[in-house]
């Protein structure tokens, strides 16, 4: 398994960590695997010391696959607009699951608990 360098953030050059490659937030778009545009890929994975990674890859000839630390709220952003929901059910992804749930209480009022409210 291949690992890449995991930086500060995005736009920082300082290198915290290496993690092993993966492509889990990528999603099938009826015609190719990806994420994030033309032969790119996106995987998420979690440090030890519990700071999520998200994993960007290419195909593009010359480019170097690596990854940046983000916040639970942007790794969980990432697994929704991926729709691999079913990553929350890892152990790792515990954390994220909690914050998942929480924003699920937050949907809108169902017609029939207002009627019955008022």
């Amino acid at each position: 398994m291949r690992r890449v360098n995991v930086y500060e953030s995005e736009f920082c050059n300082k290198i915290v960590a290496r993690v092993k490659y993966n492509e889990k937030l990528d999603y099938w778009n009826g015609r190719n695997w990806g994420n994030g545009g033309l032969g790119m890929h996106k995987g998420i994975t979690k440090l030890k010391d519990g700071r999520f990674v998200i994993i960007i890859g290419s195909q593009i000839q010359g480019s170097k696959d690596y990854a940046y630390i983000v916040s639970k709220e942007e790794a969980l952003q990432e697994v929704l607009e991926s729709g691999n929901v079913e990553l929350l059910e890892e152990q790792k992804f515990a954390e994220l699951k909690t914050l998942y749930e929480k924003l699920c209480d937050l949907e809108e009022i169902d017609e029939a608990e207002t009627t019955s409210e008022q």
